[in-house]
């Protein structure tokens, strides 16, 4: 586990600079998966432009951004809750459904788990293996439904990056829609693919009332600051989640940056083009190091384990940070081990950086 108790993701660049003493500008994050094309100067201009603003409360209902996600990923906006980032949108699910029992893959992102905890729901796993890549067998994970309330996949998943196509989804949610079980997909890293027409299932909405599908705005758009996602679920359910949520949870900022961010489309070209290529850079330089086996990135992060090196994820964290870099130490993932951390894809030379300061670290314990 990460020292700061409250470290359980990555990003975490304050608790570093509290350790380290150091400045912001001093250390290269790859704990966080952000776009590493930073803040595109739409989003800036709408950002300076906005600031006057914010004397009055925000949209209640968000009416401009709910326009353009409507526009942008063709689903109707009776559909949408817009949230203060994703992950504040599990929390009111979770305490609207009240389920008893969730379903959750091991490894994926953690706060599926501490969300449904905290609405006092019983965890279940379903483990996935190294040897097949951490692939999710949909037949498997059928077989674990009949006393299931929610399952949450993410897709593509966080840490490993395996994907699963729309047509094992909708195989999914046939048996799930068998056993009155909600399925929660996460699309919040779909953005970085070059085409998702593939592995969305937004087209599913309408036909299956047992889909809810969350998205994160902040990673593509590189705003984890500002906090801002959507949830996308049959009209009823969607009126139980306004219902749930502070009004005005998202606000005038974020709902203007949104606005601005998906009508860029050349931000959006540039950064899908950019880290096709950056990705798959960084993975053939790790894969050159001895003791390295990093599996193959689907989008903007790479998990890679490290069991050969002969040290741990948090010593390797600690390392690299005495160096201003941040990894993620993946020890606290249920399914990994000290045996696993994930980076993130950033700039060509800030991978340079990464990439020669492992060599060193690794170099000096052989």
């Amino acid at each position: 586990m990460n020292g700061d108790n409250v470290a359980t993701h990555g990003g975490n660049l304050y608790a570093a600079i509290r350790q380290t003493g150091g400045e912001l500008s001093e250390i290269i994050d790859f704990s966080a998966n952000i776009n590493p094309l930073g803040l595109s100067d739409n989003i800036r201009q709408t950002l300076y432009a906005s600031l006057e603003s914010i004397i009055h409360y925000p949209d209640a209902h968000g009416h401009d951004l709910k326009q353009a996600i409507s526009q942008y990923y063709h689903v109707k906006d009776e559909l949408i809750t817009l949230g203060n980032g994703a992950v504040e949108l599990m929390y009111i699910l979770c305490h609207i459904l009240k389920p008893k029992r969730v379903l959750v893959t091991a490894p994926t992102f953690s706060e599926y788990e501490a969300a449904a905890r905290a609405s006092g729901a019983t965890i279940e796993y379903l483990y996935l293996h190294a040897d097949d890549n951490f692939t999710i067998d949909i037949k498997t994970l059928t077989e674990q439904l009949a006393t299931i309330d929610i399952v949450f996949i993410c897709n593509p998943n966080n840490p490993t990056g395996t994907l699963l196509n729309n047509v094992q989804i909708l195989e999914l949610l046939i048996a799930a829609i068998a056993y009155n079980t909600y399925v929660v997909v996460d699309e919040s890293f779909i953005d970085f693919l070059p085409n998702d027409g593939s592995y969305t299932c937004r087209q599913l909405l309408a036909q299956y009332t047992n889909l809810i599908i969350l998205h994160s705005l902040t990673k593509f758009y590189a705003i984890p600051g500002l906090r801002l996602g959507f949830a996308l679920a049959n009209p009823e359910l969607t009126n139980q989640l306004h219902s749930g949520k502070d009004p005005w949870n998202v606000n005038t900022l974020a709902q203007n940056a949104g606005v601005a961010a998906l009508n860029d489309y050349a931000y959006q070209h540039m950064s899908k083009e950019f880290i096709g290529k950056v990705k798959m850079d960084l993975y053939h330089s790790l894969l050159s190091i001895p003791g390295l086996k990093p599996y193959l990135p689907s989008v903007n992060f790479i998990l890679i384990n490290i069991k050969d090196i002969n040290m741990t994820g948090e010593e390797l964290r600690q390392a690299m940070a005495s160096h201003n870099i941040l990894i993620r130490d993946c020890s606290n993932y249920p399914g990994l081990s000290s045996e696993y951390i994930r980076i993130a894809v950033k700039r060509p030379e800030q991978n340079s950086i990464l990439v020669e300061t492992l060599k060193k670290v690794i170099g000096e314990i052989k």
